[in-house]
C-alpha cells in the first residue's frame, strides 16, 4: 500500500488502551505525593494530537462501565475523537496507571491491569465498519500483551489490510505489562510485520535489534521487514530522525526549561509522522518534507512536556507555529 486514500469519512482509526494516568501533582501537607487522574493511553493521545492537525479520528477500545470509564469517554469526545468504537465492560474496571517521576527525570510506570478493561476487548466487539471508513489504522503493542485484546487487534489489522488502509505502529514498550521481554519481542516482531510506517524510540530500537548504533538498527529493520516504508526514530533530548527510501534526515530537539514531564511526548511526535503521511502519501516525501515533518513533531512533543498529562492538553497548530518561530 503506497497511497493514502483521500476519499474516506475518517482519516485515522486507532485501537488500544484508554486508561487513567495517575501523575504526580505536588506533595500533601503530610509529605505524600498527590496524584492527578489524567486521561491517557498512547493510541488516544495520538488521536488527540491528530485532531489538532484537523484530522477526523475514531477510537476502538474498551473501558470499564464505571466513573473512570465515563470520564475517559467524555474526555475523548471533548477532543473531537469519535467514541463510536468504544465499548464498556460491566465486569472489569477501567485500567489504571501510576506514573511516578524518577530522580533522573525518567518515569516509572505501575499498572493496575490484570484484569483491566482495555485488555478485555473481544474480536466481535471490533467495529470493522469503522475501520473501513478510514485512511490509516494505528496501533501499539499494549493491545498485544494478553487475550482477548490480542485477537481483537489481529482482526482489526486484517480488516484494515483488506480495506487497503496504511498501517502505523508504535511499539511503545512497557516492560511491566509483559510476562517476559521475550514475549514482548515476539509480539512486537509480529507488529513490525504488519506495518507500513513505524515510530520507534532510541531505547526500543537498541533493545529490539541489539544494535548500539541507531543507523545499524534502522538498516536491520528495513532488511528484516521489507513492508516498512518510513521509520521515524525519537531520541528524546537528542532530537529525531526520519528514514525513507535511502534518505536520512535528523532534526535537533526543542529543549526548554519549562519541561514538567515527558508523558505523551512520543505519542505527540507519532501524530506528526502520521499527519505527514496523510498529507504527502507514502511515496510523496523528499528531504525538505521529512525535515518539516520532524520539526513540527519535535516542537509539538516539546510543548506537551510543559503540561500535566497529555490527551487533554495537546498543543494547537498556532501554538506549534509560534513556538517554532520563537526558536529561529
Amino acid at each position: 500500500m503506497t497511497a493514502v486514500n483521500e476519499k474516506k469519512e475518517l482519516d485515522v482509526v486507532a485501537l488500544g488502551e484508554l486508561l487513567i494516568d495517575f501523575t504526580e501533582n505536588g506533595v500533601s501537607e503530610q509529605g505524600n505525593p498527590l496524584l492527578e487522574a489524567n486521561p491517557g493511553g498512547a493510541p488516544c493521545n495520538v488521536l488527540s494530537m491528530l485532531t489538532r492537525y484537523g484530522r477526523k479520528t475514531a477510537f476502538i477500545g474498551k473501558v470499564g462501565n464505571d466513573g473512570f470509564g465515563n470520564l475517559l469517554e467524555k474526555a475523548i469526545v471533548e477532543q473531537g475523537i469519535s467514541a463510536e468504537g468504544l465499548k464498556k465492560d460491566n465486569e472489569v474496571h477501567t485500567t489504571l496507571a501510576l506514573v511516578l517521576k524518577l530522580a533522573n527525570g525518567d518515569r516509572d510506570f505501575a499498572f493496575y491491569r490484570k484484569p483491566g478493561a482495555d485488555v478485555n476487548l473481544y474480536e466481535d466487539e471490533v467495529d470493522v465498519e469503522l475501520i473501513r471508513k478510514a485512511r490509516l489504522f494505528h496501533f501499539g503493542s499494549l493491545s498485544l500483551t494478553d487475550e482477548p485484546a490480542r485477537s481483537a487487534t489481529h482482526k482489526a489489522i486484517s480488516t484494515a489490510q483488506e480495506a487497503g488502509l496504511v498501517i502505523s505502529f508504535d511499539p511503545n514498550l512497557r516492560e511491566p505489562l509483559w510476562p517476559t521481554l521475550d514475549d514482548a519481542k515476539e509480539q512486537i516482531d509480529w507488529g513490525m510485520q504488519q506495518t507500513d510506517i513505524l515510530k520507534i524510540s532510541d531505547n526500543e530500537i537498541t533493545w529490539f535489534t541489539g544494535k548500539d548504533d541507531y543507523d545499524d538498527g534502522i538498516a536491520y529493520l528495513f532488511e528484516k521487514y521489507p513492508n516498512l516504508k518510513l521509520i521515524c526514530l525519537s531520541m528524546g533530548p537528542d532530537g529525531s530522525r526520519a528514514y525513507w527510501k535511502g534518505l536520512r534526515v535528523e532534526v535537533p530537539a526543542f529543549l526548554q526549561s519549562g519541561t514538567i514531564e515527558t508523558t505523551g511526548a512520543g505519542d505527540t511526535f507519532c501524530a506528526g509522522m502520521i499527519n505527514a503521511v496523510l498529507k504527502y502519501g507514502l511515496d510523496g516525501f523528499d528531504e525538505e518534507k521529512l525535515k518539516d515533518m520532524l520539526v513540527k513533531a519535535n516542537a509539538s512533543a516539546s510543548l506537551v512536556t510543559t503540561k500535566k498529562g497529555a490527551l487533554r492538553v495537546m498543543p494547537t497548530m498556532d501554538e506549534i507555529k509560534a513556538f517554532i518561530e520563537s526558536r529561529k
